[in-house]
């Protein structure tokens, strides 16, 4: 839905079925990760331990991860299995909002009603909740909402990387259609990990 690519990711009926951590690079800036869904992992005993082992060590120490976007289905109430996620996620310092997905599936109602559980599972934990988004791949629901959260991600990850060399050499005019690139292709000189292949 946020590349507005079909069959970007791959799913399956299967729960389980991603296994691995899938990088998509998108208009060259900036990187969407699907991790691997938590709650389902196919296989052994053991194999889930390394499975889940490395979405754990993926989302403690890549330090260029700037937001995750925690995925719960709006048609449920609280599942303790998510409720138990967010927990680690505040825990862990690991920026991220709330996005209740298929809202296309159930009434405004019972999204409403099944967001409204879930926040009051997690209010106590919080001086102020995360952002909450709702969404509906088949829809398109919620897509601009959620291409606004990253763009203000990037803003704010430009805004850190402060001024290139190349800043003062530009007309103040052409200054408006070339700092955005600039910026960014600063950014990612001062952050390593994102001059990784992957």
């Amino acid at each position: 839905m946020l590349s507005g690519k079909l069959d970007l990711a791959r799913v399956s009926p299967t729960p389980g079925f991603t296994k691995l951590i899938n990088f998509f690079t998108m208009n060259k800036t900036w990187r969407l990760v699907d991790l691997p869904g938590y709650g389902f992992a196919a296989g052994a005993r053991k194999a889930k331990f390394k499975f889940n082992h490395a979405v754990d060590d993926y989302l403690k120490k890549r330090t260029s991860l700037s937001c995750v976007f925690a995925l719960l289905d709006s048609g449920l109430p609280p599942q303790e299995i998510d409720v138990r996620f967010i927990g680690w996620l505040a825990r862990n310092s690991v920026p991220f909002v709330l996005v209740f997905t298929k809202t296309d599936k159930v009434t405004p109602a019972t999204v409403q009603a099944n967001i409204a559980a879930f926040t009051d599972r997690i209010s106590g934990w919080f001086e102020k909740l995360p952002s909450i988004f709702s969404c509906s791949a088949l829809a398109k629901q919620g897509r601009e909402e959620l291409l606004g959260v990253i763009d203000e991600v990037m803003t704010a990850i430009e805004a850190e990387s402060g001024p290139t060399p190349q800043d003062a050499a530009i007309p103040s005019e052409d200054l408006a259609t070339t700092s955005r690139k600039m910026n960014s292709q600063s950014a990612r000189k001062k952050r390593p990990d994102l001059l990784r292949p992957w």
